[in-house]
């Protein structure tokens, strides 16, 4: 750890993560900030805290509730139940891109010959 040099002025310097806060991605994605707290808590949508516990969020996360809100309005489901869809729906998407993978290099994997 650094030794504070006596006489010398330090300033602190808060830095916020970037993206938006909740209330630019509450109005972005047409949302109530209450409800996007609470996908927050409830681990749908990622985001950060600054030092004074503000949530802030990647613009990534506007994608991830547009998906959501088509999953809740299309299939019916409650809040808690999104969360298994969406882990589901990426384990596809996963396994989907590794079949396809192992399909184009004829079931082998792919090295350069020397």
């Amino acid at each position: 750890m650094e030794q504070l040099l006596p006489g010398t002025a330090y300033s602190i310097v808060r830095v916020r993560p970037a993206g938006l806060s909740l209330e630019a991605f509450a109005d972005a994605s047409l949302t109530h900030p209450d409800l996007v707290c609470r996908l927050v808590r409830l681990g749908l949508l990622d985001a950060e805290r600054d030092p004074s516990g503000a949530l802030w969020f990647p613009p990534a996360q506007l994608a991830a509730l547009a998906r959501l809100q088509r999953l809740r309005e299309g299939l019916s489901l409650n809040y808690a139940a999104l969360g298994l869809v969406t882990d589901l729906l990426d384990r596809i998407a996963e396994l989907e891109q590794a079949l396809r993978t192992r399909h184009d290099t004829g079931g082998r994997r792919w090295t350069p010959t020397a």
